[in-house]
């Protein structure tokens, strides 16, 4: 699998792009300390991947639980006929809705949420619940949350199953 891209991106690019990914907040001169340029050059070549989209934004990564809202859940959603949660709502009226996605296959959209608790989910459902037919699962622990981007060399490591016999 090759990664095609409008501008291709050089070794000193996906360097960048790591260090801003662990740390949006370095200096340019600590930027281009770490990847072998002089800081003007590091402020060059961020703002070239700006201009290009590829770095769209920088902020803070906020732990919800930290902030009262310990309960997270993903929602699929099956939209009712001309209910579009989409289409007829804005996102101001869900501040719990952490992402959403529109989706193919039968359900129509999936929904990160974060909640205070469960009767704050069930409020959430009660008002979600106008737009169609949901499915929730709650979030028991989370593995992974934030994971850097680095396709430079992409290589697939295929992990075997628990207590498989592929090494045999």
């Amino acid at each position: 699998m090759t990664l095609q891209l409008e501008r291709p991106l050089d070794a000193t690019d996906w360097k960048i792009l790591r260090e801003l990914q662990r740390d949006g907040r370095l200096s340019y001169n600590e930027l281009g300390r770490r990847v072998g340029l002089s800081g003007p050059g590091a402020a060059e070549r961020v703002r070239k991947l700006e201009d290009a989209g590829i770095i769209r934004n920088y902020g803070a990564q906020v732990d919800p639980t930290k902030v009262g809202l310990p309960l997270q859940a993903f929602i699929q959603l099956r939209c009712a006929p001309g209910k579009c949660l989409f289409q007829s709502s804005c996102a101001d009226e869900f501040p719990e809705m952490l992402e959403m996605h529109k989706l193919s296959g039968s359900y129509c959209a999936l929904l990160k949420v974060a909640v205070s608790s469960m009767q704050h989910l069930e409020a959430f459902h009660d008002r979600l619940a106008a737009y169609g037919n949901h499915i929730t699962n709650l979030v028991t622990s989370s593995v992974i949350t934030h994971r850097v981007i680095d396709w430079e060399s992409p290589t697939v490591k295929l992990c075997p199953p628990p207590n498989s016999r592929w090494n045999e």
